[in-house]
């Protein structure tokens, strides 16, 4: 059993608020009145990344609209339709369609990277001091929303040259970015506790996300695959999220149906509910096995 001090109480400095780590107890969900308490520690962290991240570049925020410009040209001349053939419904520029596939892939790819190493990178910090260890996970995933505003600049500038005018739906795409976000916390929870004991998910991830590009729909509509496929096909959360943000920014993409957004929810919710159950098995024991 650990004996940590927390930490002064902001109501007496004099006493110290003791943080009893007791691994025979039974597992406790998550605290998360304890989480908004170390809230100011997570936006610390996270603005160290992103610090990090633009300090020392030559190019500087350059580099998040150049990755999305050339994988959209990438996937342009792979379909040979770089300028002004339609998009798989026929009425949005096969550029517009692929862009905005790509940001919203890329907010996703780009928290599970962050979140998988997180762990492993501030071991040092875990092993010394206390605090809820899922602020990690949650500062890590604060660089990739920043880039992803860059990217939606990007996606409005393109939009408005191709002259694409969203509609009402448009109100939705708050709470599609806020469900993918959630669905990337969830993959981050689970692969930031196992690449802590295994590190081999450290290198088996970005192998995996460069996969899930040409397994949702970011060049391509879902509706390419057969009737058949399609149950199996939605069970990737980001298959829905990506379709519905078409959906939403466009103004003329369709929804997916309604049965295969179920699935998606469902499958996204299994993964936040696990992910959660298994960081905090393994948050227990992990300053001893990081």
């Amino acid at each position: 059993m650990d004996l940590l001090k927390a930490g002064a109480s902001a109501h007496d400095p004099g006493d110290a608020d003791l943080v009893i780590v007791d691994t025979t107890l039974p597992e406790p969900w998550f605290d998360f009145r304890e989480l908004w308490r170390y809230r100011d520690l997570v936006w610390i962290l996270a603005l160290r990344d992103i610090t990090v991240r633009y300090r020392q570049t030559v190019v500087g925020i350059a580099w998040t609209v150049l990755q999305p410009l050339a994988l959209m040209f990438a996937f342009g001349l792979f379909k040979q339709m770089v300028t002004t053939t339609k998009s798989d419904d026929g009425s949005i520029p096969d550029v517009v369609f692929t862009l905005c596939g790509l940001i919203l892939y890329q907010l996703f790819a780009g928290m599970i990277s962050a979140s998988t190493i997180c762990l492993v990178e501030n071991r040092q910090m875990l092993t010394k001091v206390y605090f809820p260890r899922i602020c990690l996970p949650l500062a890590a995933s604060m660089r990739p929303v920043v880039d992803f505003g860059i990217g939606m600049i990007l996606l409005i500038a393109v939009m408005c040259w191709f002259r694409v005018t969203p509609n009402y739906a448009v109100l939705f795409a708050p709470l599609i970015v806020l469900g993918t976000g959630l669905v990337g916390l969830a993959f981050g929870m689970w692969l930031s506790a196992l690449n802590a004991h295994y590190r081999d998910f450290g290198h088996l991830v970005p192998f995996s996300l460069n996969l899930g590009l040409l397994v949702s729909p970011v060049a391509f509509s879902s509706r390419n695959w057969t009737e058949g496929w399609k149950l199996l096909y939605f069970l990737n959360p980001m298959a829905s999220l990506i379709e519905c943000f078409r959906w939403s920014m466009l103004g003329a993409a369709t929804l997916p149906g309604w049965a295969a957004i179920g699935i998606s929810a469902a499958s996204a919710t299994a993964l936040l509910i696990t992910g959660a159950w298994y960081f905090r098995r393994v948050d227990r024991f992990l300053a001893d096995n990081i």
